[in-house]
């Protein structure tokens, strides 16, 4: 016969040294056994991603995510703690408007009258309190970090001023008509310039309204995009653990019938 005229064929070898059947089983019960534990893993935690090499660019991805509704959550609690100094200021300068009012009547009043019969003691204690009203607000510039594509509201507070002297009534007097009738003339000013004042706080209110709304809508968003990226299909990982654990249970009686095969040898040794 010559070499080469037929093919070669694969040889069975009984060998109680080497059992090949075995090792195969082994390794694949090893596996089947990983895939198990994986899969019970994402099942109680809820997370497909517990470890790096589950998904290592998932979950960088995953963790940019997170990292920003972090800072979002933090911008908004940032703008209700703003929002809420704001709506102190404006509480006060609504009681500012009242008192100017006030003044307003008791200087009309006294331009009406003969000298040193207007009511100077109340307008005076009026002016009072209203210094004392100002000095509450505290009208210091405000930015406010909120994070996302614009992160920050500034409120320029410092511009207008509601004290005595930034609305240009220190100093006045209705003891006097000339007085009095100054006094009108001073006090409408007075009013257009809170109007200024209530107006940047109505604005920086509203500006912190509208941020706090969009970060919050970012927020849903983003937690929305770690979720599909991080998070077990409880449907797809419940199938998962009884794929698991029918190949382990599989691969454990394939390894026992590899190891029961070298016994056969015996057969071979009997007289």
């Amino acid at each position: 016969m010559m070499p080469g005229m037929y093919p070669e064929q694969d040889v069975t070898m009984l060998s109680v040294v080497t059992n090949y059947a075995s090792l195969v089983a082994q390794q694949n019960f090893n596996a089947n056994s990983d895939f198990q534990t994986k899969t019970i893993t994402a099942i109680t935690s809820g997370l497909r991603i517990n470890l790096s090499g589950d998904d290592a660019a998932g979950l960088v991805q995953a963790n940019q995510y997170r990292s920003q509704v972090a800072e979002l959550s933090q911008g908004v609690l940032n703008a209700n703690n703003a929002l809420s100094t704001l709506q102190i200021a404006d509480g006060a300068m609504n009681n500012i408007s009242t008192m100017l009012d006030r003044l307003k009547t008791l200087a009309t009043q006294a331009a009406s009258v003969p000298d040193g019969q207007g009511n100077d003691a109340e307008f005076q204690s009026v002016l009072t309190e209203i210094g004392r009203e100002a000095s509450n607000i505290g009208q210091t510039d405000m930015t406010v970090y909120i994070g996302g594509a614009t992160p920050t509201v500034s409120i320029a507070m410092s511009t207008n001023k509601v004290d005595q002297t930034g609305l240009g009534v220190n100093g006045l007097a209705i003891a006097t008509n000339a007085g009095a009738l100054a006094a009108i003339t001073a006090i409408n000013t007075a009013v257009s310039n809170l109007g200024k004042a209530q107006g940047i706080v109505g604005a920086g209110e509203n500006d912190l309204q509208y941020a706090t709304s969009l970060a919050n809508s970012q927020i849903a968003n983003t937690s929305a995009a770690e979720s599909r990226i991080r998070d077990a299909d409880m449907a797809a990982e419940a199938a998962n653990l009884t794929k698991a654990q029918v190949l382990s249970q599989a691969s454990l009686a394939a390894m026992a019938q590899a190891n029961a095969a070298p016994q056969g040898v015996l057969t071979l040794l009997k007289s």
